[in-house]
């Protein structure tokens, strides 16, 4: 079934003209070769499941696996099905609301959020540090926080050239992808008059530029990744959300979903992330020592003190039992312990 519009379907065509007349794509010359894309194919059996572009992967009905681990315990906090043909930074708008919303249910804060590359967006990170949240993803390669030679006004909004004339910003645009963009660029008279135009922009008429609308916050993201703290995030990211994925894609049966559609996918999901959760409630000994404070009151001289007093002091151990009171951190538990008493010589202090 065909149900893309005409102008998609004609660029899918080029591209599949492309592939066949390139050289190096195993059995893309076939006469019977097709390019598999959601703009021209789909699943009669499953509607939802979307065909996956990943480099070096076979193309597959899939579906998208978003998953939150909690640094502090490595639990899964948050699980959810997406549709696998779109990009991992469109979810996050949809992924933090919920995340949020289930951490203030059990009196937590959520205050750092930690992601790889795919999560890199400037609506991402304006999304973020509205709510209070820092955001440590790294930004793409490609981004230059600062252009060579060209200094950013922020008071009127423009860049300035090395000889002094202003680019100032022209209009918004949006990319493929859907984000917004900033154009800035500069007078044609500017340029063409200009001496250096031929080392600046040879083959343009003027020099121009294209900016994220998100520019700021894409900057503080840049200077989050190279500091420090960055460093350390990334680390932490590696060794707590990498293992937590791996471990049950390939031993909790998220390597094939056998369900159809993309609630009885999440269905599946969450059964995964319990099954896991549970396993590692199962594993966890806690750390913390409960401490009791016993207060032992010297002996009042009388005459019941007096009868009791040679059984108390031959005593060298006494059992002594007792119940903890419940904390909000540790369950209540009765327990046994044994308390040195000192020798039979010892006098007991009196209280004036």
């Amino acid at each position: 079934m065909r149900a893309a519009p005409a102008h998609q379907l004609r660029r899918e065509a080029t591209r599949r003209a492309k592939r066949q007349a390139s050289p190096g794509g195993l059995g893309a010359r076939h006469p019977k070769a097709q390019l598999l894309s959601n703009k021209t194919h789909y699943s009669p059996t499953d509607p939802e499941a979307r065909i996956s572009v990943k480099p070096g992967k076979a193309r597959a009905l899939n579906y998208l696996c978003s998953v939150a681990v909690d640094t502090a315990s490595g639990i899964i906090s948050h699980i959810q099905a997406d549709f696998a043909d779109r990009r991992d930074s469109t979810h996050v708008p949809e992924l933090v609301p919920r995340l949020q919303a289930r951490l203030v249910a059990n009196e937590l804060t959520l205050r750092d959020f930690v992601a790889d590359t795919g999560y890199s967006n400037g609506f991402n990170y304006a999304f973020l540090e509205q709510r209070e949240i820092t955001p440590w993803t790294p930004v793409f390669g490609h981004y230059k926080p600062a252009l060579k030679g060209f200094t950013y006004e922020a008071e009127v909004d423009a860049f300035r050239c090395p000889t002094g004339k202003l680019l100032p910003f022209r209009n918004y645009a949006t990319s493929k992808d859907g984000n917004w963009a900033k154009n800035y660029r500069a007078a044609y008279q500017d340029c063409q008059q200009c001496p250096r135009k031929m080392a600046c922009t040879p083959a343009a008429p003027q020099q121009k530029f294209v900016r994220s609308a998100f520019d700021a916050a894409y900057r503080r993201a840049w200077h989050r990744q190279h500091s420090r703290a960055g460093q350390q995030m990334r680390r932490v990211r590696q060794r707590t959300v990498e293992p937590v994925f791996g471990s049950i894609l390939h031993h909790y049966g998220l390597r094939r979903v056998g369900t159809k559609g993309r609630t009885a996918a999440h269905k599946a999901m969450l059964l995964s992330a319990i099954a896991y959760n549970l396993k590692k409630l199962l594993k966890h000994q806690s750390t913390q020592t409960a401490r009791v404070a016993i207060a032992l009151y010297p002996i009042r001289v009388g005459l019941y003190s007096q009868l009791f007093s040679k059984h108390l002091a031959g005593a060298k151990r006494l059992r002594v039992k007792f119940l903890n009171r419940p904390t909000p951190s540790l369950s209540s538990a009765t327990a046994t312990t044994d308390c040195n008493m000192p020798p039979s010589n010892w006098q007991p202090l009196t209280s004036r």
